[in-house]
């Protein structure tokens, strides 16, 4: 709640509030990328905590809550303390910035946590397994679909992670001047994240696309609601920062290519909740096969 009093204060909402902290403790937050962070903070991590607890009270499972989470809150801090080291703000760095440190391990912990848990998936027969895990790549056309995207995905954090290493090809300069200057900003949030998703992202990307041709990698089901969490946190923040008033104005996305780069942007995070909602729609493919005859009735598949 501190996050989204934060983020109120700074679009002006409230006042009065968060100055001294601001001061005397973590001044990047004045950021427009922390900005979005704390409205995302405020709301959406609220609202998991707050369905996390019902769960909890009600005897259910949260475990997929809890690994979409986990993935939003390495993510943001992943690209929140780097980002500060290296940015602008590190020339005044206050201790309280170092309590982001148990913040950022505390999820390690609990995503461990969660993906030891036993996974909860639908009563399915040998049989059903079987026929689905036969059909080829072509005969999946959402799949396909995915694959592709997967493949576009891939090819853009290729692009914009040599865009902020400073790629020499006119159409790196051309992209980063004329759609996409956020990624220049001193700040270091862009950079930090493009290279994120660059070492990062890019293989779990290639991972996922294997997962999409070899039958029975149950690991899908998890690492998918993992990923999707952390790539909707931090495109969020990007695409926020890239358009928010407290983004320099020769940093800001050009008003003429707003709509590009939102989609471009858009269509990035889109593809990893796309891909965790087809794993928990249809498991079937991804789950392992058992005896024929007998049933896969909420087991625990490592």
């Amino acid at each position: 709640m501190m996050s989204l009093t934060n983020a109120l204060e700074q679009d002006g909402f409230i006042s009065g509030y968060m100055g001294f902290y601001l001061k005397m403790g973590e001044p990047h937050l004045s950021s427009a990328y922390a900005v979005m962070m704390c409205y995302w903070e405020g709301v959406v991590h609220v609202v998991l905590f707050l369905f996390m607890i019902h769960s909890m009270f009600k005897g259910k499972s949260y475990r997929s809550l809890g690994l979409l989470w986990t993935g939003s809150s390495i993510a943001h801090q992943i690209v929140l303390i780097p980002g500060v080291v290296i940015g602008k703000h590190g020339s005044n760095i206050h201790w309280a910035f170092w309590r982001n440190v148990p913040f950022f391990l505390l999820p390690f912990w609990v995503a461990s946590g969660l993906f030891k848990r036993t996974r909860q998936v639908p009563i399915l027969t040998a049989d059903k397994i079987s026929a689905e895990q036969r059909r080829g790549l072509l005969s999946r056309p959402i799949d396909l679909l995915l694959s592709l995207l997967l493949l576009a995905a891939m090819a853009f954090s290729i692009f914009r992670g040599f865009v902020v290493l400073d790629c020499p090809f006119d159409v790196c300069f051309t992209y980063t001047y004329q759609y996409e200057p956020y990624l220049k900003d001193p700040v270091g949030f862009p950079r930090v994240m493009m290279l994120v998703y660059l070492f990062y992202a890019l293989p779990l990307l290639t991972v996922f696309l294997y997962g999409l041709t070899m039958p029975g990698c149950s690991w899908m089901l998890d690492w998918s609601l993992f990923f999707a969490g952390a790539v909707a946190q931090t495109q969020w923040c990007h695409m926020g920062a890239s358009l928010h008033s407290r983004t320099p104005f020769t940093y800001r996305a050009p008003a003429d290519k707003w709509w590009p780069v939102i989609t471009l942007n858009v269509l990035f995070a889109a593809v990893p909740a796309l891909l965790a909602l087809r794993c928990h729609i249809s498991p079937a493919y991804f789950m392992k096969s058992v005896p024929k005859g007998q049933a896969n009735s909420e087991k625990k598949t490592n």
